[in-house]
């Protein structure tokens, strides 16, 4: 377990990158996911997203959407979705449609998941495409539903867009944190969440800390594997 462990830490290496070389900022990440079964093999995820910054004056982006589960294979989920995405307070961006596709996999302990997200911005006519790839280990700790899990996601950006959207490796995001059952329908994550974003031409890298604290309901008892947006 410990070699595990360590491997999978290994994009945790990030944080070592020296302070004096990019900005900092202290966040917040709340998420509340309901999970509604259509029928066997098939289910609507209704999401929530609320993210405060101390750098941009606290409520700073929202996030309200609908994610369609289908079952492909036992483990397997493929997954249709869309969000409106908010800009508040000290957040330049504009408010953004986004749609994704994903495959969510789970083997034993490890779920992964695949992501292709299409953005949408009033800013241009052009579609930013983004691919996430997300690996996450999940270490059970007694017969009570507790883990300790640690997790990470890549951000590759395939095109560039006349609003911003620049080409290439832009984010990583580390996750480490405990699950917590509440009941028999509901789970809760909480953990330390480090984004970091590389500078590019010249500017500084921005790292974001952040507590990320996620609420799970699953209604009629389902039990799907619990990542991080």
């Amino acid at each position: 377990m410990t070699k595990r462990l360590a491997w999978l830490a290994l994009p945790f290496a990030a944080l070592a990158t020296p302070a004096v070389a990019q900005q900092q900022d202290t966040q917040l990440w709340t998420q509340i996911n309901t999970n509604v079964p259509i029928d066997d093999g098939l289910r609507i995820t209704l999401e929530q997203i609320a993210r405060f910054s101390d750098r941009q004056d606290g409520l700073y982006q929202t996030e309200f959407g609908a994610l369609l589960g289908v079952r492909a294979a036992k483990g397997v989920e493929l997954g249709f979705g869309y969000r409106k995405v908010g800009a508040h307070n000290g957040n330049t961006g504009a408010d953004e449609d986004r749609i994704r596709q994903q495959v969510v996999a789970t083997f034993g302990p490890v779920t992964t998941r695949f992501r292709i997200d299409e953005r949408i911005n009033p800013r241009g006519a052009e579609i930013g495409f983004r691919i996430r790839p997300l690996v996450r280990y999940n270490y059970k700790i007694g017969t009570h539903g507790y883990a300790l899990f640690v997790s990470h996601e890549s951000f590759y950006l395939p095109n560039a867009t006349s609003w911003g959207q620049r080409r290439g490796y832009e984010r990583m995001r580390n996750i480490v944190g405990v699950l917590v059952p509440i009941g028999k329908q509901m789970v809760a994550d909480v953990g330390y969440l480090n984004q970091y974003r590389p500078g590019r031409d010249g500017a500084r890298g921005q790292m974001d800390h952040a507590l990320t604290l996620q609420l799970t309901i699953n209604l009629r008892d389902l039990s799907l594997p619990h990542l991080h947006d």
